[in-house]
């Protein structure tokens, strides 16, 4: 099973990339999407961060086990189009 790691863009620059150094083993990258979109609801309901103004400004990039891009997950994904406005 493959793994992928979740790290975290909160700003521009390598100073705004909160690196994920375990990851998850994962079935594909429908799966990790799925695992990204969880994640980001659970940050998003549970943590307050001074470093973080908006949640909503951030996403997971998700790499495989090579260090190789694989997909960006925004948090605002977590919110339903018809309730952006």
């Amino acid at each position: 099973m493959p793994r992928y790691f979740f790290n975290i863009r909160h700003r521009p620059g390598p100073a705004g990339l909160a690196v994920d150094p375990e990851g998850d083993d994962l079935a594909d990258v429908n799966a990790a999407r799925a695992h990204a979109l969880f994640e980001a609801r659970a940050v998003i309901a549970q943590e307050r961060l001074p470093l973080i103004r908006d949640w909503m400004d951030c996403a997971f990039e998700i790499m495989d086990e090579g260090g190789q891009p694989v997909l960006t997950v925004p948090f605002s994904d977590t919110v339903p189009e018809d309730e952006l406005g």
